[in-house]
């Protein structure tokens, strides 16, 4: 085993580089939801919630195991956590090529995301002890725009091409991919590795009403993205726009993701991490109604790319904050956690309302989703308003 002295540090080229793939194989759903809903409706002819149900799992996985390790995090060696977990994550979407039924597919799906999440975890929580959380979240950030970029606009047509299997064949190389970098290039911790790990009171130490704040309005930033994109792909096809159209669409999409995390890093010291959650989420409400409801392929094109473009720029600055607001490393590590729990149901739920209501019900839900969100975040602005007079007034005293 490698010794952690000898492991680069975060900010290295090659443990940035090793962070950036980590974080794509981690957040692949971010990026996959659309294609994979819509490869299991199209290609496994599952009706929509059945489709939802099985991305659901692997974020149900997901969520519980990052619930698990992120209290856990400095007791353990991140990089033989991230490792194992991603290649699990790998053999499990191996597992899953040529298999078509839901009784196979949903335990499989199951497995893969105790096991990404596990890795994930680990990965975010090792970005949070680095010197500059919030620059680094941006890279990684960065990378997952690029991905997106490739995987949006050449897995329709290889899907196309090759069939659903196709799918599973990529998540598994994506995943593998992810192993792989760990294994040679995972970072150690930076600067708050010595006074952390060595620290036993900042492990035990109660999360602030800050942070739950926070995390509340990121599990639900998560969810009502996951919720609107999951079936972004069929709202075009049902609307007619045809293959090509919603192809181009979701490439738009990808493009627009490479600019919202570099833009939220150049922008950290001139916009406050809390202005920023507290008002741009609610353009997840205005697009997903517009999502659901155009029949204008230009406002449908746009309104997923400024989805997009909403979750990552407020998710950038979240992340950012959180390790301030917690500089253990826990609250970061839990990232998986809050994006998955929300993104998790929103498959399912968003399915289960196209079933019985239809495509406008997603948009009405979402509504609802970002008013809470909301109000969460402003409710974190105002406890860390109120911790910082009580620090005013010790120091006084």
């Amino acid at each position: 085993m490698q010794k952690a002295n000898n492991l680069p540090v975060i900010e290295s080229a090659r443990g940035i580089a090793a962070l950036m793939v980590s974080h794509c194989a981690g957040m692949l759903d971010l990026v996959a939801l659309p294609l994979w809903v819509g490869t299991l409706v199209a290609h496994y002819r599952f009706n929509p919630q059945q489709a939802g149900m099985l991305p659901t799992l692997f974020l149900i996985g997901a969520s519980l195991s990052s619930m698990f390790f992120a209290s856990r995090f400095n007791r353990l060696n991140a990089k033989w956590a991230a490792v194992p977990g991603f290649a699990a994550a790998a053999l499990a979407f191996t597992l899953c090529i040529g298999q078509t039924t839901m009784t196979v597919l949903a335990p499989l799906h199951f497995a893969g995301g105790l096991a990404a999440g596990t890795a994930l975890s680990f990965t975010h929580g090792t970005i949070g002890h680095a010197r500059n959380p919030h620059r680094v979240f941006a890279w990684a950030g960065l990378a997952i725009g690029i991905f997106g970029i490739v995987f949006l606009g050449g897995t329709p047509g290889i899907l196309a091409r090759f069939g659903g299997t196709a799918l599973f064949i990529i998540f598994a190389g994506v995943m593998g991919a992810a192993a792989l970098a760990g294994l040679l290039f995972f970072p150690r911790p930076s600067w708050h590795d010595a006074k952390d790990r060595h620290s036993p009171c900042a492990q035990v130490q109660p999360l602030s009403r800050a942070v739950w704040y926070s995390i509340v309005g990121i599990a639900l930033l998560a969810m009502t993205q996951a919720m609107t994109l999951s079936f972004y792909e069929r709202i075009g096809m049902a609307r007619g726009f045809g293959r090509e159209q919603v192809t181009l669409a979701l490439v738009i999409y990808g493009i627009v993701t490479l600019f919202p995390a570099p833009l939220a890093g150049l922008l950290e010291k001139r916009i406050k991490a809390t202005t920023v959650i507290s008002i741009v989420p609610t353009m997840q409400a205005v697009c997903a109604m517009i999502a659901t409801h155009t029949w204008s392929y230009p406002l449908y094109a746009a309104s997923g790319a400024l989805m997009a473009f909403t979750i990552l720029f407020t998710h950038t600055y979240a992340f950012g904050l959180l390790a301030k607001l917690d500089t253990t490393g826990r609250a970061v590590a839990a990232t998986p956690a809050m994006l998955m729990v929300g993104a998790a149901i929103a498959p399912f739920v968003g399915g289960t309302l196209v079933r019985f209501i239809g495509f406008g019900a997603i948009g009405y839900t979402a509504i609802v989703l970002v008013a809470i969100e909301l109000l969460m975040f402003n409710l974190t602005r105002r406890a860390m308003q109120g911790e910082s007079a009580v620090k005013q007034a010790q120091a006084v005293i």
